[in-house]
């Protein structure tokens, strides 16, 4: 059985980056050759020299949802929620994190008018119910939420704009209305990508391709012996169009390599190719998927050939996955050999952090 504590390591304080590089492409790459267990240290703007000449990159486009508000109780006090923009399916109701005690019945106004109520509690995650449009609890987000960037980057001279601007891709598409209608948490290794970076992968030919994975905050969740027992993880909800599939399917068929532009991708091609849907005919979009699928190794990929990856918080699903793609490459070295290598050459570490690529 796998073995949490393997995946557990120190980080000095200072490496936590609470800013991304500027400009985005400036931030560090490590390189690992798995063939050849070689590690290569660059910056970003040049990942196009490390990658495959036949292979195709894999992005994910969720947009990220300003989903952390301050909220009023009916008595004046302030309590602050992140909404799980990413769950949204039945649009009377969404669930929510809360930074305090509030109970059952109680009501969080937006405003003198509008408000949610809370019907439902998991421990710290209220189901509430709206009293106003689902269309207009994203308007009033986008006017007062902030982005949910994690609690552990501390202290970020980011303010309100710069966040929204940073915190998000610069290909990251519309919501989509009532299906989902975006992330509660960023595809982080997709943060580094610039179109001068686009620029230079076009002209070695590589092509890159966009699904949809909805990000939760089951992505900074820690793993517990049920997530082991059960082989599962938080349920997240992804997309992929037909003409997006047929595209990824011919390249694997021509021996190209399937670069995997963060964990959020590989989770849901990987989900995909263990699943019996069948995509419709047309380019439309294959109906909103769930998966609760949990990689660890041993694991035998299916469609991941390169990954590039940030570097993720200690014992977290997030290392497992990526120790699984290792040792699947038949890798001479540990996830964990490789962050003591970035720490020494004083990478920084999660969300606004350097980035990794495993070819």
């Amino acid at each position: 059985m796998i073995n949490i504590n393997d995946f557990d390591y120190y980080l000095p304080p200072n490496l936590i980056a609470n800013q991304p590089a500027t400009p985005r492409d400036s931030s560090k790459l490590l390189v690992y050759d798995t063939k050849n267990d070689q590690v290569f240290f660059d910056r970003f703007i040049n990942l196009d020299k490390y990658l495959p000449k036949k292979s195709f990159l894999v992005l994910n486009n969720t947009r990220v949802i300003p989903a952390r508000i301050d909220l009023k109780k009916e008595n004046g006090g302030k309590v602050t929620v992140l909404f799980l923009v990413n769950e949204v399916q039945n649009v009377q109701y969404i669930r929510g994190y809360v930074d305090r005690k509030i109970e059952v019945s109680d009501k969080l106004y937006f405003n003198s008018q509008d408000y949610v109520e809370a019907i439902k509690q998991e421990e710290s995650i209220f189901t509430f119910q709206l009293n106003f449009s689902f269309e207009k609890l994203f308007k009033l987000l986008e006017e007062k939420g902030t982005m949910p960037i994690p609690l552990y980057i501390k202290n970020t001279p980011l303010n309100r704009e710069e966040l929204k601007e940073k915190y998000q891709t610069i290909f990251a598409r519309a919501p989509d209305g009532a299906r989902s209608s975006g992330s509660a948490a960023a595809p982080t290794a997709a943060l580094h990508f610039t179109k001068r970076v686009f620029s230079k992968l076009e002209k070695k030919e590589i092509e890159k391709f966009f699904i949809t994975l909805y990000v939760g905050l089951g992505t900074f969740a820690p793993i517990d012996e049920k997530n082991i027992r059960d082989e599962k993880l938080h349920k997240e909800f992804y997309e992929v169009s037909d003409a997006i599939y047929r595209c990824i399917d011919t390249s694997k068929k021509k021996e190209y390599k399937l670069v995997a532009a963060g964990t959020t991708v590989v989770r849901a091609l990987e989900s995909l190719a263990n699943s019996d849907v069948s995509p419709p005919a047309g380019g439309q979009m294959l109906k909103l998927n769930s998966t609760e699928i949990f990689i660890f190794p041993p694991y035998n990929f299916q469609m991941v050939d390169c990954l590039i990856t940030n570097f993720h918080l200690p014992k977290s699903s997030l290392m497992m996955l990526v120790e699984a793609f290792l040792q699947y490459k038949g890798a001479g070295k540990s996830l964990i050999e490789l962050y003591k290598i970035a720490i020494e050459k004083k990478y920084r570490f999660y969300s606004f952090g350097d980035v990794m690529l495993i070819i």
